[in-house]
C-alpha cells in the first residue's frame, strides 16, 4: 500500500525563496538532468571519466550535500546515493544485456504532440503541461508494474539513502512540479519511475491516488530545486543549442544561477553516440564511453570551478 506523501512540494516563487533562505544551508549541489537511457548512460560515463583524471574532483561531486535527479538524472542520482561504485554503475551501463525495454514509440511523432500542446494560445505553463498529461493519461502504453520492474532493475539500492537526494515529477491533473525525498513516504523506486515516466512512452505512476509524469516536461534541470546550494554543477545530457519548449530551456536556467554554477553538456561526439531515439536500450554502450571520454576532456575545468 503507497501512503500518501508527506512532501508534495509545489514550487511557486514563494516556496522557491523558503527553500532558498532554510537555516540549514547546503554548500554543493549535483544536478542531473534528464536525457532517457541516452543520458542515464552518459552521467555515469562523465562522472566516470572526471575520476580517471581527477579523482579528487570526482569524489567532491559524489559528496555533494544535494542531489538532485529529474527523468534519467532521478536514477543516476538515486543510484550515486545507493553506495554503489562508479566502476560497478559503469559496468551497468555497457553490459550486453539489460532489464531495459524499448517502448517502440516514434520519438518524432511524440514531439509533435508536445508542440502542439505548448503552442495552445494563451495558456499558462502549467494548462500547456496539463494537455501533456492529458496525452500521457490517453495512450496506451505497457501497464505500470511492468513499468515499475524495469526501475526496481535500475537500483541497486530501493531505499532513500542517509542523505539529501530530491527526485522530481510533475502531477498530471494540475501541471505543477512536484518534489519527492526521503521524508515523502514515497517508495523510492516509484518516486524514479514517476520521474522518468515519459509522457506518451510509459504510464503515469500512481501515488496515493494521483498520477504522475516525467519531471523533465517542464524543464530537464530543474535548478530551483537546488536553490539553497551555494555551488552547483549540473550534467546535462543535451546540446546546448537543444530546443526547448519553454524559451532557452537548461541553458538559460543554469546561467541564472551565474558564477556560482558549471554546466557540462553533451558534446558533439556524444550527441553522435545518442543516435536519433536516446530511448533505445541499444544507445545504452556508446553512450556510456562517449560520456567517459568527455568525462576525461571536462575533469580539470570541473575541478578548477570546484577550487581544487
Amino acid at each position: 500500500m503507497v501512503t500518501r506523501p508527506r512532501l508534495h512540494r509545489r514550487l511557486s516563487p514563494a516556496g522557491i525563496g523558503r527553500l532558498a533562505h532554510s537555516t540549514s544551508v547546503t554548500k554543493r549541489g549535483l544536478v542531473l538532468a534528464g536525457g532517457g537511457l541516452a543520458g542515464i548512460a552518459w552521467e555515469t560515463g562523465i562522472l566516470c571519466g572526471i575520476a580517471d583524471v581527477s579523482p579528487l574532483a570526482a569524489s567532491t561531486l559524489l559528496a555533494s550535500d544535494v542531489l538532485l535527479g529529474t527523468s534519467a538524472g532521478s536514477t543516476v542520482a538515486a543510484q550515486l546515493g545507493s553506495g554503489a561504485t562508479l566502476e560497478d554503475l559503469f559496468a551497468r551501463q555497457i553490459a550486453e544485456t539489460s532489464h531495459e525495454i524499448d517502448s517502440g514509440v516514434d520519438i518524432a511523432a511524440i514531439a509533435d504532440l508536445f508542440v502542439t500542446a505548448m503552442l495552445t494560445p494563451g495558456a499558462t505553463t502549467e494548462q500547456k503541461l496539463q494537455r501533456i498529461g492529458e496525452i500521457a493519461l490517453s495512450t496506451e502504453t505497457v501497464a505500470e508494474p511492468v513499468r515499475r520492474q524495469v526501475i526496481a532493475h535500475r537500483l541497486p539500492s530501493h531505499d532513500w539513502p542517509q542523505r539529501v537526494l530530491r527526485v522530481t515529477a510533475i502531477d498530471v491533473a494540475t501541471g505543477e512540479l512536484v518534489v519527492f525525498d526521503g521524508d515523502s513516504g514515497v517508495p523510492l523506486v516509484d518516486a524514479v519511475a514517476a520521474s522518468c515516466a515519459v509522457p506518451g512512452v510509459w504510464p503515469p505512476v500512481t501515488i496515493a491516488g494521483r498520477r504522475y509524469m516525467d519531471g523533465g516536461v517542464g524543464s530537464t534541470v530543474n535548478t530551483a530545486v537546488a536553490a539553497d546550494c551555494e555551488v552547483v554543477v549540473a550534467l546535462v545530457p543535451s546540446g546546448q543549442n537543444a530546443p526547448s519548449p519553454f524559451g532557452d530551456g537548461a541553458v538559460r536556467e543554469i546561467a541564472e544561477l551565474g558564477d556560482s554554477a558549471l554546466a557540462v553538456f553533451a558534446d558533439d561526439d556524444a550527441l553522435a553516440a545518442f543516435g536519433r531515439n536516446p530511448l533505445d536500450p541499444a544507445c545504452r554502450i556508446p553512450s556510456a564511453h562517449a560520456g567517459r571520454a568527455q568525462g576525461r576532456r571536462e575533469a580539470q575545468r570541473v575541478a578548477e570551478f570546484l577550487r581544487l
